[in-house]
Protein backbone atom coordinates (compact mmCIF):
# COMPACT_ATOMS: atom_id res chain seq x y z
CA UNK A 1 0.00 0.00 0.00
CA UNK A 2 2.91 2.35 0.75
CA UNK A 3 4.30 2.07 -2.80
CA UNK A 4 0.83 2.78 -4.20
CA UNK A 5 0.36 5.89 -2.07
CA UNK A 6 3.86 7.22 -2.84
CA UNK A 7 3.37 6.46 -6.53
CA UNK A 8 0.04 8.28 -6.65
CA UNK A 9 1.52 11.28 -4.80
CA UNK A 10 4.53 11.51 -7.14
CA UNK A 11 2.51 10.93 -10.31
CA UNK A 12 -0.16 13.51 -9.53
CA UNK A 13 2.30 16.04 -8.08
CA UNK A 14 4.15 15.96 -11.41
CA UNK A 15 0.86 16.33 -13.28
CA UNK A 16 -0.21 19.33 -11.18
CA UNK A 17 2.68 21.40 -12.54
CA UNK A 18 1.30 21.77 -16.10
CA UNK A 19 -2.10 22.74 -14.71
CA UNK A 20 -0.53 25.83 -13.16
CA UNK A 21 0.75 27.98 -16.02
CA UNK A 22 2.99 30.07 -13.77
CA UNK A 23 4.72 26.99 -12.30
CA UNK A 24 5.33 25.49 -15.72
CA UNK A 25 6.64 28.78 -17.14
CA UNK A 26 8.98 29.25 -14.17
CA UNK A 27 10.45 25.76 -14.64
CA UNK A 28 10.77 26.17 -18.41
CA UNK A 29 12.38 29.58 -17.89
CA UNK A 30 14.88 28.15 -15.43
CA UNK A 31 15.75 24.83 -17.10
CA UNK A 32 14.52 25.13 -20.69
CA UNK A 33 11.68 23.35 -22.52
CA UNK A 34 13.56 20.11 -23.20
CA UNK A 35 14.86 19.72 -19.64
CA UNK A 36 11.38 20.48 -18.28
CA UNK A 37 9.79 17.82 -20.50
CA UNK A 38 12.48 15.26 -19.66
CA UNK A 39 12.16 15.99 -15.93
CA UNK A 40 8.37 15.81 -16.09
CA UNK A 41 8.53 12.48 -17.95
CA UNK A 42 11.08 11.04 -15.51
CA UNK A 43 9.16 12.03 -12.37
CA UNK A 44 5.81 10.89 -13.82
CA UNK A 45 7.39 7.56 -14.89
CA UNK A 46 8.79 6.96 -11.41
CA UNK A 47 5.32 7.61 -9.99
CA UNK A 48 3.74 5.25 -12.52
CA UNK A 49 6.23 2.47 -11.76
CA UNK A 50 5.55 2.85 -8.04
CA UNK A 51 1.80 2.72 -8.71
CA UNK A 52 2.20 -0.53 -10.65
CA UNK A 53 4.39 -2.04 -7.90
CA UNK A 54 1.91 -0.84 -5.26
CA UNK A 55 -1.09 -2.29 -7.08
CA UNK A 56 0.66 -5.65 -7.49
CA UNK A 57 1.65 -5.73 -3.82
CA UNK A 58 -1.74 -4.57 -2.51
CA UNK A 59 -4.12 -6.64 -4.68
CA UNK A 60 -5.36 -9.61 -2.67
CA UNK A 61 -3.57 -8.56 0.52
CA UNK A 62 -5.24 -7.88 3.86
CA UNK A 63 -4.80 -4.14 3.20
CA UNK A 64 -7.15 -4.40 0.22
CA UNK A 65 -10.46 -4.89 1.98
CA UNK A 66 -13.91 -4.70 0.41
CA UNK A 67 -15.75 -1.43 1.11
CA UNK A 68 -18.90 -2.39 -0.80
CA UNK A 69 -19.99 -5.17 -3.16
CA UNK A 70 -21.00 -3.79 -6.54
CA UNK A 71 -23.78 -5.65 -8.34
CA UNK A 72 -22.78 -7.74 -11.37
CA UNK A 73 -24.47 -5.36 -13.84
CA UNK A 74 -21.89 -2.66 -12.96
CA UNK A 75 -19.18 -4.83 -14.52
CA UNK A 76 -21.10 -5.05 -17.77
CA UNK A 77 -21.68 -1.31 -17.72
CA UNK A 78 -17.95 -0.75 -17.11
CA UNK A 79 -17.05 -2.89 -20.14
CA UNK A 80 -19.40 -0.77 -22.24
CA UNK A 81 -18.13 2.57 -20.91
CA UNK A 82 -14.54 1.54 -21.60
CA UNK A 83 -15.13 1.52 -25.37
CA UNK A 84 -15.72 5.29 -25.65
CA UNK A 85 -12.93 5.83 -23.08
CA UNK A 86 -10.45 4.08 -25.40
CA UNK A 87 -11.73 5.97 -28.44
CA UNK A 88 -11.35 9.28 -26.60
CA UNK A 89 -7.81 8.53 -25.44
CA UNK A 90 -6.79 7.60 -28.99
CA UNK A 91 -8.52 10.65 -30.45
CA UNK A 92 -6.33 12.88 -28.24
CA UNK A 93 -3.45 11.98 -30.58
CA UNK A 94 -5.29 11.94 -33.92
CA UNK A 95 -6.44 15.08 -35.73
CA UNK A 96 -10.17 14.39 -35.85
CA UNK A 97 -13.58 15.98 -35.48
CA UNK A 98 -13.97 13.94 -32.29
CA UNK A 99 -10.95 15.66 -30.78
CA UNK A 100 -12.22 19.06 -31.86
CA UNK A 101 -15.75 18.44 -30.51
CA UNK A 102 -14.64 17.04 -27.15
CA UNK A 103 -11.84 19.58 -26.74
CA UNK A 104 -9.78 17.50 -24.33
CA UNK A 105 -10.49 13.85 -25.10
CA UNK A 106 -7.59 12.48 -23.02
CA UNK A 107 -8.96 14.04 -19.84
CA UNK A 108 -12.49 12.90 -20.66
CA UNK A 109 -11.28 9.39 -21.54
CA UNK A 110 -9.35 9.08 -18.29
CA UNK A 111 -12.41 10.28 -16.33
CA UNK A 112 -14.58 7.64 -18.03
CA UNK A 113 -11.92 4.95 -17.42
CA UNK A 114 -11.69 5.83 -13.73
CA UNK A 115 -15.46 6.12 -13.24
CA UNK A 116 -16.08 2.77 -14.96
CA UNK A 117 -13.54 1.05 -12.73
CA UNK A 118 -14.92 2.68 -9.57
CA UNK A 119 -18.39 1.55 -10.57
CA UNK A 120 -17.33 -2.08 -10.99
CA UNK A 121 -14.99 -2.43 -7.99
CA UNK A 122 -15.68 -1.86 -4.33
CA UNK A 123 -12.32 -2.54 -2.73
CA UNK A 124 -9.97 -0.03 -1.10
CA UNK A 125 -7.35 -0.45 -3.83
CA UNK A 126 -9.89 0.54 -6.51
CA UNK A 127 -11.12 3.51 -4.52
CA UNK A 128 -7.59 4.83 -4.00
CA UNK A 129 -6.36 4.16 -7.54
CA UNK A 130 -9.37 5.02 -9.68
CA UNK A 131 -10.73 7.63 -7.29
CA UNK A 132 -7.41 9.51 -7.51
CA UNK A 133 -7.48 9.45 -11.30
CA UNK A 134 -11.11 10.59 -11.40
CA UNK A 135 -10.49 13.46 -8.99
CA UNK A 136 -7.45 14.54 -10.99
CA UNK A 137 -9.33 14.32 -14.32
CA UNK A 138 -12.14 16.52 -12.98
CA UNK A 139 -9.60 18.99 -11.56
CA UNK A 140 -7.65 19.02 -14.83
CA UNK A 141 -10.80 19.59 -16.87
CA UNK A 142 -11.57 22.72 -14.83
CA UNK A 143 -7.94 23.87 -14.92
CA UNK A 144 -8.07 23.72 -18.73
CA UNK A 145 -10.58 26.59 -18.62
CA UNK A 146 -7.77 28.85 -17.32
CA UNK A 147 -5.15 27.74 -19.83
CA UNK A 148 -4.76 28.67 -23.48
CA UNK A 149 -5.43 25.68 -25.73
CA UNK A 150 -2.34 24.05 -27.20
CA UNK A 151 -1.98 24.57 -30.95
CA UNK A 152 -2.84 21.45 -32.94
CA UNK A 153 -3.60 20.63 -36.55
CA UNK A 154 -7.28 20.76 -37.49
CA UNK A 155 -9.27 17.72 -38.60
CA UNK A 156 -9.15 17.02 -42.33
CA UNK A 157 -12.08 14.96 -43.44
CA UNK A 158 -13.36 12.01 -41.47
CA UNK A 159 -10.32 9.72 -41.78
CA UNK A 160 -9.06 10.80 -38.34
CA UNK A 161 -12.38 9.95 -36.75
CA UNK A 162 -12.43 6.54 -38.43
CA UNK A 163 -8.84 5.93 -37.29
CA UNK A 164 -9.58 6.94 -33.69
CA UNK A 165 -12.72 4.79 -33.53
CA UNK A 166 -10.99 1.83 -35.18
CA UNK A 167 -7.90 2.02 -32.99
CA UNK A 168 -10.04 2.53 -29.87
CA UNK A 169 -12.09 -0.53 -30.75
CA UNK A 170 -8.96 -2.62 -31.30
CA UNK A 171 -7.49 -1.45 -27.97
CA UNK A 172 -10.77 -2.15 -26.18
CA UNK A 173 -11.03 -5.68 -27.61
CA UNK A 174 -7.33 -6.41 -26.99
CA UNK A 175 -7.67 -5.25 -23.39
CA UNK A 176 -10.85 -7.25 -22.88
CA UNK A 177 -9.40 -10.43 -24.36
CA UNK A 178 -5.75 -10.26 -23.34
CA UNK A 179 -4.10 -7.17 -21.81
CA UNK A 180 -6.20 -6.95 -18.66
CA UNK A 181 -5.35 -10.58 -17.88
CA UNK A 182 -1.66 -9.62 -17.98
CA UNK A 183 -2.43 -7.18 -15.18
CA UNK A 184 -3.78 -10.07 -13.12
CA UNK A 185 -7.51 -9.52 -13.71
CA UNK A 186 -8.86 -11.58 -16.61
CA UNK A 187 -12.02 -9.77 -17.63
CA UNK A 188 -13.91 -12.54 -19.37
CA UNK A 189 -13.98 -14.61 -16.18
CA UNK A 190 -15.07 -11.55 -14.19
CA UNK A 191 -18.19 -11.15 -16.36
CA UNK A 192 -19.71 -14.36 -15.02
Amino acid sequence: MVFLLFGLAIFFASHLVPTRVEWRQALVGRFGELAYKLGFSLVASVGLVLIVIGVAATRGSSADFQIWSPPVWTRHLAFTVMLPAFVLVVSAYVPSHLRDWIGHPMVTGVALWAAAHLLANGDLLAVLLFGSFLIYAVYDRFSLLRRAPAPRPPARGWIGDAAAIGAGLVLWATTLLWLHALAGVPLLTVMR
